[in-house]
């Protein structure tokens, strides 16, 4: 029986604690100074907005655990002895292992902006996050976010939860600008707005203002506008958390390097999900992934190799989900902001500005490249033959309806989406779906 050891109880290293236990009868500690027990991170928003208590965001009850013979310290690991197989923790405690995965995440992005430490600054990803986020916004009646992404919504919608006036400043022509297509993008804007975010578009910060007290007090701009605010959200992204193997043997480049196995480069020692950096990812895939599917995959996969079934990693087509206020969004294989040469876009957007879909594909062969969809669900399995199977356009079209999960009585809306098709494609005609009954009723 061998010691394994996993530092980071997201999920990627819970993943691999789960795996591990179906196929080994190995020793495994989870070790993480954040919490107690694994809880859903995208879940912290909810928790802040009042839908949910912490309890509610913990996928498994604190029996599972003991009963599936899965170890949990709750400490902060000050330091790893790789030549002696040993990590020290904050005190004089020490833990010896034999094999280690290090699943330690991602830290917020700072800049070096003046005042970027004063109190009522900060970023959004641990638990810790949500607590300090709680004690800053207490009787603030401005906010300042800034960076266009994912995080920065989710704070955006969590202020906007408490009639807290927010302020979201971008570097881009529009929200996401760097990864959403010009449509998409403008559709979110005007989502955004439309739930009274007050959207900056290319907009930079130049300080944050201390009120003498060393709390925030506003922010300049780089056009030297001044603003008001008791609270400034920084979610300009996030980097892989090295600090335990900052000046060790271990090879980093912007993440852990990993092979094919994710090994790093020291023998017995593994890293997964947002803190590793694939050394030769594949063509269609990032060296640094920071999504939780990655962290799942990763997990599964060097569960199999620290258990004797070395296993490369294969992430397969690419997906993605988020949600920016109450528009839900996926993305499946690749759409980058602008169209590649040699490929076409098909858009559809609905008369609400509150749904689209775009799919980019080769232009020669009509071969569907990737898909964005906004407002619209649909099913990744689905999605993922298509992709694997390198089907057309006109295919995918017509076989819309199959994908779709949108909530019963939902409006189906793959008959107006053909409809465009058929308008923009002649010769490819595709077979129009009709209302069904219950529709033409209740729709």
């Amino acid at each position: 029986m061998q010691k394994i050891v996993i530092i980071g109880n997201g999920v990627a290293g819970i993943t691999t604690a789960r795996h591990v236990r179906k196929l080994s009868d190995d020793q495994i500690t989870v070790i993480s100074g954040e919490t107690d027990h694994f809880f859903s991170r995208t879940a912290l928003m909810y928790i802040y907005m009042g839908h949910m208590k912490y309890e509610n965001t913990k996928p498994y009850e604190d029996w599972f655990w003991e009963k599936n013979r899965i170890d949990l310290k709750k400490a902060w690991v000050k330091s790893i002895d790789f030549d002696k197989k040993e990590i020290q923790f904050e005190g004089s405690e020490s833990m010896a292992y034999d094999k280690l995965i290090l699943a330690t995440g991602s830290q917020s992005n700072k800049f070096g902006w003046p005042g970027q430490d004063l109190n009522g600054v900060q970023g959004l990803y641990s638990y810790q996050d949500l607590e300090l986020m709680e004690k800053n916004t207490t009787g603030v009646k401005q906010a300042i976010i800034l960076g266009g992404g994912l995080i920065g919504v989710e704070m955006a919608e969590m202020l906007h939860s408490r009639h807290i006036p927010v302020t979201y400043l971008i570097r881009e022509e529009h929200f996401w600008g760097n990864m959403l297509p010009e449509e998409e993008a403008t559709l979110i804007d005007g989502h955004l707005a439309k739930n009274g975010i007050d959207l900056r578009q290319q907009t930079e910060l130049e300080e944050i203002i201390d009120n003498g007290n060393g709390r925030v007090k506003g922010i300049k701009t780089k056009s030297g506008e001044i603003i008001d605010c008791q609270f400034v959200g920084l979610t300009v992204g996030v980097h892989p958390n090295l600090d335990l193997v900052k000046e060790t043997k271990v090879e980093t480049d912007r993440g852990i390097l990993v092979d094919e196995n994710l090994q790093t480069s020291v023998p017995d020692v593994y890293a997964i999900g947002d803190c590793a950096q694939l050394k030769n990812p594949p063509s269609h895939r990032r060296p640094i992934e920071a999504v939780w599917y990655v962290g799942r995959m990763m997990g599964e996969t060097v569960a199999r190799t620290v258990t004797g079934n070395k296993t490369k990693y294969q992430p397969g087509v690419w997906f993605n989900s988020a949600k920016f206020f109450d528009i839900e969004y996926q993305n499946y294989g690749t759409v980058l902001p602008g169209c590649p040469e040699g490929s076409g876009s098909f858009y559809w957007e609905c008369v609400d500005k509150e749904k689209c879909i775009k799919i980019i594909y080769k232009k020669d062969s009509l071969e569907v490249q990737g898909v964005n969809l906004f407002g619209i669900r649909n099913r990744h399995e689905i999605w993922n033959k298509w992709l694997t199977e390198k089907r057309p356009l006109d295919y995918i079209i017509s076989n819309l309806p199959e994908a779709n999960f949108d909530p019963e009585f939902f409006k189906h809306w793959e008959g107006e989406i053909q409809q465009k098709f058929n308008a923009e494609f002649p010769d490819k005609q595709v077979n129009v779906r009709k209302k069904g009954f219950l529709e033409k009723l209740f729709v």
